[in-house]
């Protein structure tokens, strides 16, 4: 039971030699959840090897701009508008993430926020793992009603003071990762561990928005202006054969969590000549995803059609070399 294993887990019994030497537990309140919008506070909980808590950091951010949903965050321009900006508090941001494993619940959106702002300072976000622990969760198997954070710290007596505050979200998780941490390395668990790579594509433009009052105008940064991806122009040639080459005009899906940016991930499907879908059928020529067993519509769809299936890192090796679309 898992209540056995937490409880050998807290035993001095030896740890996984191939686990993580430390965490940055890190929770980041935003204007919003578009690749525009912009970090307004982070706190971040850091945490040994064994899930020890060592030190606690919290700071708002001002965001250059109109603070977004304050009735849920509570943060308004008043407040912000005195806060350092993200590139004054990178350095000190940076000390905090560098050599360990970034821990967010929903991950991915956490750090592509983190690794957006470093690159709007024209920095680095030291991170080159992360852990999401509603994976976690889900390798543990948890008899969770959900997979919210409230549901998660609620299955381990942990109380929420001050839900989407950045700092008390931050403890909240931290303290529900670290009984998990401990039981799945009683129990040999992999970590659902994700590469993490910086994001350099961006660029500056205005975004119209509603400004809030005394921040008057602003310029966004941005990782490219918006646009529709263009029809793809090939016949779908039919299914991807494991060994073979992809061909232009395959349809390709992709589902769960990517360490590139599933946009530029997208990008770089479409500019190969593929087909991206955004759903998958019959005609599904191949489904990526890091997780084949996460049980998402998508994977359970390719599952019952035989839709063939490959991870980010072959799919990628699969785009350099992609074969032309028979001609006419």
């Amino acid at each position: 039971m898992l209540e056995d294993r937490m409880r050998a887990a807290s035993s001095p019994t030896a740890w996984p030699a191939a686990y993580p030497k430390g965490y940055a537990v890190v929770d980041v309140e935003t204007t919003g959840l578009a690749r525009d919008d912009r970090i307004i506070s982070a706190g971040v909980y850091r945490l040994d090897a064994r899930g020890e808590v060592e030190d606690r950091w919290y700071t708002l951010v001002n965001p250059e701009r109109d603070p977004g949903p304050v009735w849920i965050h509570g943060l308004t321009s008043d407040v912000l508008e005195s806060a350092p900006l993200f590139h004054e508090i990178a350095e000190e941001f940076s000390a905090r993430l560098d050599g360990r494993v970034l821990v967010a619940h929903n991950a991915v959106f956490d750090w592509q926020m983190i690794a957006r702002e470093y690159a709007r300072a024209e920095r680095e976000a030291p991170v080159r793992q992360r852990l999401c622990t509603i994976a976690l969760s889900k390798e543990l198997a948890l008899p969770l009603p959900n997979y919210k954070l409230e549901a998660l710290a609620a299955h381990f007596g942990v109380v929420q003071q001050r839900a989407h505050h950045a700092l008390d979200d931050a403890r909240v998780l931290a303290e529900a990762f670290r009984p998990s941490l401990r039981a799945a390395a009683a129990g040999g668990v992999r970590l659902p561990l994700h590469e993490c790579r910086p994001l350099t594509e961006w660029t500056d433009r205005a975004v119209p928005r509603q400004q809030a009052a005394g921040y008057g105008s602003y310029r966004q940064t941005s990782w490219r202006p918006a646009r529709k991806r263009p029809a793809c122009p090939y016949p779908n040639p039919g299914r991807y054969e494991e060994g073979k080459q992809l061909k232009q005009g395959m349809r390709v899906a992709f589902s769960g969590d990517t360490s590139i940016e599933r946009d530029l991930l997208e990008d770089r499907a479409t500019e190969a000549g593929l087909h991206v879908a955004t759903s998958l059928s019959r005609l599904t020529s191949l489904l990526v995803t890091n997780d084949p067993d996460s049980g998402t519509s998508k994977v359970v769809k390719a599952r019952q059609f035989g839709t063939p299936v490959v991870d980010e890192a072959a799919f990628g090796q699969l785009l350099g070399d992609v074969e032309p679309a028979s001609q006419g």
